[in-house]
């Protein structure tokens, strides 16, 4: 490992020189810049790096923020998690990332491992069930800024970006109503999941100013479960159930995408082709909605722009801390978009 000695001697001069223009410290200005051009092309040539391990004892700062992802098996993570790497790269940030498997025992030790490590920032990928896991006060104890993505908790010391649920299960029912359907089954999330609630607020509130009756009958919701990708199989079986009825149906609204996917599937089996005879719609727009047979029409939520949001958040609280001002919380809620394919289409 080549040292500052050795850049010294090679640009000619002192370690103490090489040191302030290589570190960048304040005494930096006061150096000639044909100086500090020469000790630069000295350092590029012997391969000089800092030791940012010792630097980062020296300033009591890491550059590192934690990222905890609940599971990272959920299509709805790939996105986000892009836009918080590419947003912690342009920042020269560090992504220290963590898969907790949705296990508070797990989490409590990443936590723990995580703030061992000096980690300025965390970022929580509340994704998927929320099972079982206060973290709250977990969070809360690490005295570090902390953004959640995906729930907002009640709390003015942990900020959040979360989608406006209500809003997209609005627009989705709104499309399948502008298309001329009115007996629509519904395949609703999980109570436990925070993102259930809103989404069929919005259902309902469409519906009452629509003046569109519900049929109980042909409203089911998803299982419990800690498996994201089980949506996929659920929705495949709820839709079977709701085939078995006898009870008519020309569109069907999901509660995500994997569930439509399951649908979409379980119609294909009994027969039913998509969208001749029957619509579907999905909620996310995760990778696959739009390689899928149909393309999946679907509500989408800026996950990429998500994960952008965090790291702002994260980064102006790095900023706080350092200038010794008050950490506040940030709440950010995002609209999503309805996206339009070929898996919905207008009742002859």
């Amino acid at each position: 490992m080549v040292t500052i000695r050795e850049v010294a001697k090679e640009s000619g001069f002192s370690s103490t020189t090489v040191s302030i223009v290589l570190n960048n410290a304040p005494l930096s200005r006061y150096i000639p810049t044909a100086t500090k051009k020469r000790i630069e092309r000295a350092a590029k040539k012997l391969g000089y790096r800092p030791n940012l391990f010792a630097r980062s004892l020296r300033s009591k700062r890491s550059h590192t923020v934690g990222v905890m992802v609940f599971d990272m098996t959920d299509p709805y993570c790939t996105l986000i998690l892009r836009g918080i790497e590419n947003s912690l790269y342009q920042a020269s940030y560090l992504p220290i990332l963590t898969d907790v498997h949705n296990e508070r025992s797990r989490f409590e030790r990443y936590l723990e491992m995580l703030l061992d490590r000096r980690v300025e920032a965390l970022i929580v990928l509340a994704n998927w069930l929320f099972v079982d896991i206060d973290v709250l006060a977990d969070l809360e104890k690490s005295s570090i800024p902390t953004t959640m993505i995906g729930r907002e908790l009640q709390t003015d010391s942990i900020s959040s970006v979360t989608v406006d649920n209500e809003a997209g299960a609005h627009a989705a029912l709104e499309h399948l109503h502008s298309l001329g359907h009115r007996e629509i089954g519904f395949i609703r999330g999980p109570k436990t999941l925070a993102d259930s609630a809103p989404r069929w607020r919005g259902i309902r509130s469409f519906a009452k100013a629509a003046g569109l009756e519900l049929d109980p009958r042909l409203i089911l919701d998803l299982p419990e479960s800690r498996d994201p990708i089980s949506s996929f199989e659920s929705g495949y079986k709820l839709t079977e159930e709701l085939i078995k009825q006898k009870r008519p149906f020309t569109a069907l609204l999901a509660f995500d995408d994997m569930t439509a996917f399951g649908a979409i599937r379980a119609l294909a089996k009994a027969g039913l082709r998509v969208p001749e005879h029957c619509s579907v719609i999905g909620f996310d727009d995760v990778a696959a909605s739009s390689l899928y047979t149909p393309p999946l029409t679907t509500v989408r939520q800026p996950m990429e722009a998500m994960g952008t949001m965090a790291v702002g958040i994260a980064v102006e609280g790095i900023n706080a801390v350092l200038e010794k001002r008050k950490v506040a919380a940030v709440h950010r809620k995002m609209t999503p978009e309805l996206v339009v394919r070929e898996s919905t289409r207008s009742l002859l």
